[in-house]
């Protein structure tokens, strides 16, 4: 299922206040009740300005740096375990986070989980508690021409017409601007299909067990 949510509503959403041209990527979120893996990623920002702009959000009880790669910085927070929103809404339904990302418009994030009854429990779940959520699609697994290739169809689709747009030539023939254009979601919600499904399809061809 993919979902989005208002960037005030989700912890870490006072960074886009105060620096408003970041991005926010989730490095990835593996919910347990009171298990919530805390890394992402920051890039649009100076290091020094980051920590800074972190002010005191409701389910943030900490927020420290960790590392950088290039221009992209590492962070870790510590979450209120007692605050309900969309990480509690997740926790507490088992549903796993593929990948969420945050900018001053809005959360987008993408979960699964292993029933079509796992979603709909996600769901009344932040009805009842009044969490302010989007669902933009549900869907299956698609498997893709042989044992082992499992995608959405969503990355599939980013991945074929990147594919036959001519992202992937060098010199590229097609934008991120122009692939996301024309499916219409953000270059961000691109950028994370495309990676997702590049990694997917490398551990099912080139790392195999």
């Amino acid at each position: 299922m993919e979902f989005t949510s208002p960037a005030e509503e989700f912890p870490l959403g006072t960074i886009f206040e105060n620096l408003p041209a970041v991005t926010v990527e989730l490095e990835r979120l593996i919910p347990h009740e009171t298990l919530i893996i805390p890394y992402f990623w920051v890039r649009g920002a100076d290091a020094e300005d980051i920590e800074a702009a972190f002010e005191a959000h409701a389910g943030v009880t900490n927020i420290e740096f960790i590392d950088s790669v290039e221009n992209e910085y590492l962070m870790r927070a510590e979450w209120d375990q007692e605050y309900v929103g969309v990480l509690s809404a997740l926790a507490e339904t088992h549903l796993v986070t593929l990948s969420g990302v945050g900018t001053k418009e809005g959360w987008q994030f993408e979960v699964r989980g292993e029933s079509q009854e796992d979603i709909s429990e996600f769901r009344t779940y932040c009805q009842e508690n009044d969490i302010p959520i989007d669902i933009t699609a549900v869907h299956a697994l698609l498997p893709v021409q042989g044992e082992g290739y499992e995608l959405t169809d969503t990355q599939r689709e980013a991945l074929v017409l990147a594919y036959e747009r001519g992202y992937f030539n060098s010199p590229r023939e097609a934008s991120l601007e122009d692939i996301a254009e024309e499916l219409g979601i953000t270059q961000q919600s691109l950028s994370s299909r495309l990676k997702r499904g590049h990694r997917r399809l490398i551990a099912a061809t080139l790392i195999r067990s």
